[in-house]
C-alpha cells in the first residue's frame, strides 16, 4: 500500500514542505530510503522499528521504500522520524484517512520507547505549513508553545508516537490548540541596572542616543574605566521587541536550536545580547558549516552583538562585518545550498587606545612606542570604524565620583526615553515594514526626513572638510542626529543636534589613523 505524509525542512529561516511517500509490499524484509537522506534520517529505521513495538503498535512485515520529496534536496537530522512512523502505519493499517494526512503536517524525533523528542527549526516550519494551507500541525511537546504562536494553525502536541497514531485513527481532531504566548517585556528585578554606574555620563547619553536609533558603537578607553560594565546594561534601555521582531528573532534561534527554554513560553521576550569571545571563526561570526547554521551576527538579530577588546579579533574576522552591518543579512553559499539569514543587530564594541591601554590616560603613563600603537589601531579597518556610528571615548571615573553617594538615573528613566523616540520613528516608517529605527533609513529616507536648514547644513560641510568624512559617514552623522532630534521630541533638525553627533565622531577628530 502506498501512503503521504507531510512534513518540513528549513532552509535559512524559511521552511519548505517535504512530502514522504511510504509503499509496503510483501517480500522479502528490507528498508529503503530515497531522495538525498543523510546519515540521521537512513539510521531511523532502527529508532522507528523499535519505537513501534515497545509503544504496542504493529511492527510492518516485507519490503518497505520511503521517498522523500523533492528528491534533489538533501534530508538532514532526525524530525523526520515521527512522519515517517506515521506513514508506515498508514499504508499498513486501516483506519487511517489520507484526507486527514494531506492536511496535517508533522515533525518530531523518536526515541527508542516511543517517545518523542523536540527538534529544532518548527516554528518556521508552522509558519510554513500555514503558508501552504496545512489546517493543523503535530509536533513534540515541547515544541508546542513555540509553533503555536503562528496564527490560524492548529497545533497538537504529542509526547509518544501512540499519542500521534491515536490522533489520526480520531480524525486529525484531539488535544485543543494551546494559547498564544504574548510578547511582554522582561526586565528582571535585581538585575543589571544604568544605576549601578558610577560617573560616565556622557557615555551614558551616547549608549541612549544608540539605543533610541539603533546605531552602533565602539567605546574606547583605558582597562577598567567600564566599558564592559556599560554596554552589558545597553540591553535594559532597549525597548521591548515588537510582534514582527519578536517572530524574527525567535525563528532564528529555533533554527540555531538556541531557545534554551525562552521559545517554550511562546516568542522570545527579550532583545539578544550575544558576547562572543575574540577567538571565533568566521563561520561561528557570521555562520556556516556544511548544513550552513547561523552565526553569531544573526543570534543578535534585532538585538545587541558587543565585541569586547576588539582588535584582538582576528582582522578577517572582523571584516565578514562589513557587508551584514550595510545590509541588514547574511549569505552563506555552500555546494549544496545558498541561504540568507538576516542579521539586523546593534554592533558595541570596545577597546583600549594602545596594546597597554593607559595612552591618554590622565593618571598612568603609556609605555608603548608609537609604532606599536599603530599596528594595534590598524587592527580595525578604516572601513569598518566607517560603519560605527558613535564613536566614544571613556575616561577612568575619579575616586571622589566611585564614592559620592547619590543616585544614578535607572535603567527604566532611560528607557522611557528611548521608548518615546522608538514610537516615532514606528510612527515615522509605518508604511514601510521591516523598518524599526533611524538606524535602518535608506539614503533617500535619509534626504527625506534629515532635511537641514542653512546654519545645520554650513556646520556639517566644515565637519566634512575638516574631518575629511566620507559619504557614509555623512549620512550616519544624519541618522543620528535624527535620533537626537526624536529624543528631544522636536520634528526640525537644529544644528545642536548636529553638532552632538559629529561630536561622537571621536576617532575621526582624533585623527589615530586607524589602518584601512
Amino acid at each position: 500500500m502506498l501512503s503521504r505524509v507531510w512534513s518540513a525542512a528549513v532552509l535559512g529561516v524559511d521552511a519548505l514542505p517535504i512530502e514522504i511517500e511510504t509503499h509496503t509490499e510483501p517480500g522479502i524484509p528490507r528498508w529503503t530510503v530515497v531522495g538525498l537522506p543523510d546519515g540521521a534520517v537512513r539510521e531511523s529505521r532502527d529508532r522507528i522499528w523499535a519505537a513501534l513495538k515497545n509503544s504496542g503498535l504493529p511492527v510492518p512485515r516485507g519490503a518497505v521504500t520511503v521517498n522523500l520529496a523533492p528528491a534533489d534536496v538533501r534530508k538532514e537530522g532526525s524530525a523526520y522520524d515521527l512522519p515517517m512512523a506515521l506513514g508506515l502505519l498508514a499504508a499498513t493499517t486501516d483506519g487511517v484517512s489520507q484526507a486527514v494526512l494531506d492536511e496535517v503536517v508533522v515533525v518530531g524525533e523518536l526515541g527508542l520507547d516511543g517517545a518523542v523528542r523536540p527538534v529544532r527549526g518548527v516554528l518556521p516550519m508552522a509558519a510554513g505549513a500555514r503558508a501552504e494551507g496545512r489546517r493543523a500541525m503535530v509536533v513534540p511537546s515541547e515544541n508546542v508553545a513555540e509553533a503555536a504562536v503562528v496564527e490560524g494553525l492548529e497545533v497538537y502536541p504529542v509526547a509518544t508516537l501512540r499519542d500521534a497514531f491515536d490522533f489520526l485513527m480520531q480524525g486529525g481532531h484531539g488535544t485543543p490548540e494551546p494559547a498564544r504566548v504574548l510578547v511582554t517585556e522582561a526586565v528582571v528585578a535585581g538585575g543589571p541596572d544604568f544605576a549601578d554606574v558610577r560617573g560616565q555620563g556622557l557615555v551614558k547619553r551616547a549608549l541612549e542616543v544608540a539605543a533610541a536609533g539603533g546605531h552602533n558603537a565602539l567605546m574606547v578607553g583605558p582597562p577598567g574605566s567600564g566599558k564592559t560594565m556599560l554596554a552589558r546594561r545597553l540591553p535594559t534601555v532597549l525597548p521591548p521587541l515588537t510582534p514582527a521582531e519578536a517572530l524574527e528573532t525567535t525563528k532564528i534561534l529555533s533554527v540555531g536550536g538556541r531557545l534554551n527554554g525562552a521559545g517554550r513560553h511562546g516568542l522570545v521576550a527579550e532583545r539578544p545580547f550575544r558576547s562572543p569571545h575574540h577567538t571565533i571563526s568566521n563561520a561561528g561570526l557570521c555562520g556556516g558549516g556544511s548544513n550552513p547554521m547561523p552565526g553569531e551576527i544573526s543570534l543578535a538579530h534585532n538585538g545587541v552583538l558587543f565585541l569586547d577588546e576588539l582588535p584582538e579579533f582576528d582582522r578577517p574576522v572582523l571584516e565578514v562585518l562589513r557587508q551584514p552591518l550595510e545590509e541588514g543579512e547574511v549569505t552563506i553559499a555552500r555546494a549544496r545550498a545558498t541561504v540568507r539569514y538576516p542579521a539586523r543587530f546593534m554592533l558595541v564594541a570596545s577597546m583600549n587606545p594602545c596594546p597597554c591601554g593607559h595612552a591618554g590616560d590622565p593618571t598612568r603613563a603609556c609605555v608603548c612606542a608609537p609604532g606599536q600603537v599603530q599596528r594595534y589601531l590598524a587592527k580595525v579597518s578604516g572601513p569598518l570604524l566607517d560603519r560605527i556610528d558613535l564613536h566614544v571615548e571613556v575616561t577612568p571615573v575619579p575616586f571622589e565620583a566611585l564614592g559620592r553617594k547619590q543616585d544614578a538615573e535607572p535603567s527604566a528613566a532611560v528607557r522611557d526615553r528611548v521608548q518615546a523616540a522608538r514610537e516615532r520613528q514606528a510612527a515615522r516608517f509605518a508604511g514601510d515594514p521591516g523598518r524599526y529605527c533611524n538606524a535602518q533609513m535608506t539614503s533617500r529616507q535619509v534626504r527625506q526626513w534629515c532635511a537641514l536648514d542653512d546654519a545645520s547644513r554650513a556646520l556639517l560641510k566644515s565637519a566634512l572638510t575638516r574631518l575629511g568624512l566620507s559619504a557614509r559617514a555623512h549620512d550616519r552623522i544624519l541618522k543620528v542626529s535624527r535620533t537626537i532630534a526624536d529624543l528631544e521630541g522636536a520634528d526640525a533638525l537644529s544644528p545642536a543636534h548636529l553638532a552632538e553627533a559629529i561630536q561622537y565622531r571621536s576617532l575621526d577628530r582624533a585623527g589615530w589613523g586607524v589602518g584601512g
